[in-house]
């Protein structure tokens, strides 16, 4: 039996379950049904037509996400997604390092992820890892009753003094001081 030939699309800003179910039902709405939606791709049977995908790319817009068709740009949304979905959506972090799993899971060397990245983004890797981690913290001391402890060793932080650091430099305040606040603000995922 003959492989079904599918046509992969990569939407920016597709950050959460809400992103994929708005997603798939603007894809919906454009008459194609797809064969999967996950942060950031979209699976379709057949490559969709010139006037098929001119209204996409303005539905998906009116939304808030955006069909990338640059290729550079396609890999640095996957960077992005696959660090949005192990930072925000996995129980623990993995040990392995974060060069490690994006070749891995990119299927690419990370020097050549990372040089498109920083020339795309103008911020590394790196940075971009710590800035999603941080924002993970802010979100665990805002929502949740666990300690500074129990979030560092959910984290994958190497010690609390360790995220204490990383998460004043990146913010100005200690966790602590974080958490005693009265206004704290998290930032929407796609804007970080």
């Amino acid at each position: 039996m003959p492989k079904m030939k599918t046509t992969t699309l990569y939407v920016k800003n597709m950050v959460c379950d809400r992103c994929k179910a708005a997603v798939t039902r603007i894809f919906a709405d454009a008459g194609i049904s797809p064969l999967s939606v996950e942060l950031g791709v979209v699976t379709v049977a057949e490559k969709p037509d010139y006037d098929t995908l001119d209204r996409l790319r303005t539905a998906l817009k009116q939304q808030g996400f955006e069909l990338l068709e640059d290729h550079r740009r396609q890999i640095v949304e996957r960077i992005k997604n696959e660090i949005i979905e192990m930072v925000h959506y996995r129980d623990n972090l993995p040990s392995a390092n974060i060069s490690a799993y994006l070749a891995d899971k990119l299927s690419t060397d990370y020097g050549t992820l990372s040089k498109m990245f920083s020339e795309t983004t103008g911020t590394t890797i790196e940075k971009y890892f710590i800035l999603q981690r941080v924002e993970r913290v802010k979100e665990l001391l805002f929502y949740s009753e666990m300690s500074i402890s129990e979030i560092a060793l959910k984290m994958n932080y190497s010690s609390v003094a360790y995220l204490s650091t990383q998460f004043k430099s990146v913010t100005g305040m200690t966790p602590s001081q974080f958490k005693a606040m009265k206004n704290k603000e998290l930032k929407q995922l796609d804007k970080i």
